[in-house]
C-alpha cells in the first residue's frame, strides 16, 4: 500500500544511462536505456523488492516513455517489463519499434 505522503519521482540519469525512480528521495529502481540514432533502447529494468506491489514499475516506464516521446525518439522494448507495458498501452504504439537482431547485436557490443 502506498502512503499518501510519499513523494515518487522519475528522473532521467544520463550519467548512468537510465531513468531512476525514487520514493521520498530513496532509489526504488531504474530502467536502463541506450540511445542509437533515433531509437532509445530499453534493455533492463530493476525495482527493489521492498518497493514491489505499488505500481512503481508502471510509473517508471510510463514516465520514461513520455520523456522518450518528448525527445522525439522511438522506443525499443528489449526489457520484458517494458515490452509488457507497451503491449498493454496502445497509446504508445506509435513510437515503438520491435527489437531486431541488429539491435540485440548492438547491445552485446
Amino acid at each position: 500500500m502506498s502512503d499518501q505522503n510519499e513523494t515518487v519521482a522519475v528522473v532521467r540519469n544520463d550519467a548512468e544511462g537510465r531513468y531512476d525512480i525514487t520514493v521520498n528521495g530513496e532509489l526504488a529502481g531504474f530502467t536502463q536505456f541506450v540511445d542509437r540514432g533515433e531509437q532509445r533502447i530499453f534493455p533492463h529494468t530493476e525495482l527493489d523488492e521492498k518497493f514491489s506491489g505499488r505500481g512503481l514499475s508502471s510509473t517508471l516506464v510510463h514516465d520514461a516513455l513520455a520523456d522518450t516521446r518528448a525527445a522525439g525518439k522511438r522506443v525499443v522494448p528489449v526489457c520484458p517489463l517494458v515490452a509488457k507495458y507497451v503491449s498493454k498501452h496502445p497509446e504508445v504504439a506509435d513510437i515503438v519499434d520491435k527489437p531486431t537482431p541488429e539491435i540485440l547485436e548492438f547491445l552485446r557490443g
